[in-house]
């Protein structure tokens, strides 16, 4: 058996298309330890973010200055 340093390393020599699916599927597995009453009110709460950026009743922030924005809050 591998030991966890060394599947790291054999997970990353992956191509990129490998390592996503392997990346999904940990994700998946850890999943199954959530409530479902959880992971369901996360996924609305999800789709409902999606349509209302999609339908133009919120503006996306981009990641950088979501970033400074609260790091601003946080130094006030």
């Amino acid at each position: 058996m591998l030991s966890i340093e060394q599947l790291i390393q054999e997970a990353l020599s992956l191509p990129s298309e490998s390592r996503a699916l392997l990346a999904e599927k940990l994700i998946e597995s850890l999943e199954l330890d959530t409530d479902p009453t959880i992971q369901i009110a996360w996924t609305n709460e999800a789709k409902k973010r999606r349509d209302d950026i999609r339908s133009g009743a919120v503006q996306s922030v981009p990641g950088d200055d979501a970033l400074a924005q609260v790091r601003r809050l946080l130094a006030e």
